[in-house]
C-alpha cells in the first residue's frame, strides 16, 4: 500500500489542503499512476450486471475497465460552458437502478470544478436509489494527475493548492455520503466500507514501481510556487487566445484552457480543427469529443498552458495564422 512515509506525507497533505483526517495506514494507498488505482477501485466495487453512471466528457479508461468488471455503463451527456448535473438528467438514469455512480465530472473535465450544488444533488441521488459513488479526484499520473493551484492572489493557508478562490475544504462527503464514497488519487486514500476490498485487489496486482520520492507531498512552498507559476501561465494563454477570437471558457483547477470553436465561423468539428493545425501548424490540441462515448459535444477544443512562454507565443501566434487560414 506504499512506503509508510509517503502514506504519512499523503495524509498530512490531505489534512493542510483539503481538512480530511486520513488513518495512513488504513486509508491511504498509494498506486503506481492513477489508473491503476482507478483499475482496482472499479474491479474491486463493481460486479458483473452492476449499472453504473458515468458523466461524459470521461477519461477513457473508465468504459473499458467497467465493462470488464461486468458493469453497464449508463452514459449522461454534459454539455459547456457550464457542464453542470440536472434533476433531469439524473432521473433519467435512476429508471434503471444504477448500483454505481462514477463521479467523472474532474476526471478528463473541460477544466472546471463541481458547485456545491451538483454535490448535494448528487448526493441525493446516491441516497435515495442506494447508489454508491467512485469520487475521482486528480493528482500525479501523467498529465491529468497533478495538484494545481492557481491563482496565486489569496491566502494560500485558506484555499485548496487547485482551485481559484474555493474554500480550502471541498464538501468531498456531502451529507450521508461517506459511507458511500472512494476517494481516488494516483495516491489513493480508500475511505468507506469498500476501503478494505480496493486494498486487498491492489495487493493481488503484480506491480513494478520506482521508488517514490516523499519530499514534495510535504513541501507547502512547492504548492505555492506551482500555483503562482502556472496562473502567470494560465493568464498569459488566456489573454493571447481572446485576442485571436477564441472564446475561453473558464478554467478552474487544471493546467488546460478549454475554447468553443462555434463562434468562430470556421465549419470545422473539433477533431478536424485538432487535425489541421497539428499538420499544418505544429500545434497540438486535443477535441473534447474524444471523452465522449456517444452524442459527443464537437465544438470544444482543449490547450494545455503548462509550457514556457516561448513556447506559448509560439503556438499563438502559429493559431492566429490557423484561425485566418494564412500558409506557413
Amino acid at each position: 500500500m506504499g512506503i509508510p512515509e509517503l502514506r504519512q506525507a499523503i495524509a498530512a497533505h490531505y489534512g493542510r489542503w483539503h481538512g480530511l483526517i486520513l488513518d495512513p495506514m488504513t486509508e491511504v494507498m498509494v498506486t503506481s499512476g492513477g489508473t491503476e488505482a482507478l483499475t482496482s477501485a472499479i474491479l474491486a466495487v463493481v460486479e458483473p450486471g452492476d449499472e453504473v453512471v458515468v458523466f461524459q466528457p470521461v477519461y477513457d479508461s473508465y468504459l473499458p475497465i467497467i465493462r470488464q468488471a461486468g458493469g453497464i455503463p449508463r452514459l449522461l451527456r454534459l454539455e459547456p460552458p457550464d457542464w453542470r448535473l440536472n434533476e433531469e438528467m439524473l432521473a433519467a438514469s435512476s429508471t434503471t437502478r444504477p448500483r454505481r455512480c462514477c463521479s467523472t465530472i474532474r476526471s478528463i473535465r473541460p477544466p472546471w470544478s463541481i458547485p456545491r450544488e451538483d454535490l448535494e444533488l448528487l448526493a441525493r441521488f446516491c441516497q435515495e436509489f442506494d447508489t454508491h459513488r467512485d469520487l475521482r479526484r486528480g493528482l500525479g499520473a501523467r498529465d491529468l494527475r497533478r495538484p494545481r493551484a492557481y491563482p496565486a492572489d489569496h491566502d494560500p493557508g485558506h484555499a485548496r493548492p487547485h482551485h481559484q478562490g474555493r474554500q480550502r475544504r471541498q464538501d468531498l462527503f456531502a451529507d450521508g455520503m461517506e459511507d458511500r464514497l472512494r476517494l481516488r488519487r494516483a495516491a489513493a486514500a480508500a475511505r468507506g466500507r469498500q476501503g478494505a476490498p480496493v486494498s486487498h485487489l491492489h495487493h493481488a496486482r503484480p506491480i513494478c514501481r520506482p521508488p517514490w520520492p516523499t519530499a514534495s507531498a510535504s513541501r507547502t512552498e512547492y504548492f505555492h510556487d506551482m500555483r503562482k507559476d502556472l496562473a502567470r501561465s494560465r493568464d498569459r494563454l488566456t489573454k493571447g487566445l481572446e485576442s485571436i477570437g477564441f472564446p475561453v471558457l473558464k478554467s478552474q483547477g487544471t493546467y488546460f484552457l478549454t475554447v468553443d470553436l462555434s463562434p468562430l465561423g470556421l465549419n470545422e468539428t473539433d477533431v478536424e480543427f485538432c487535425k489541421r493545425i497539428v499538420t499544418d501548424y505544429k500545434v497540438a490540441a486535443i477535441p473534447v469529443s474524444a471523452f465522449y462515448e456517444q452524442d459527443a459535444v464537437t465544438s470544444v477544443v482543449r490547450f494545455c498552458f503548462a509550457k514556457k512562454d516561448a513556447t506559448l507565443d509560439t503556438a499563438l501566434e502559429r493559431l492566429s495564422d490557423a484561425v485566418h487560414r494564412r500558409k506557413r
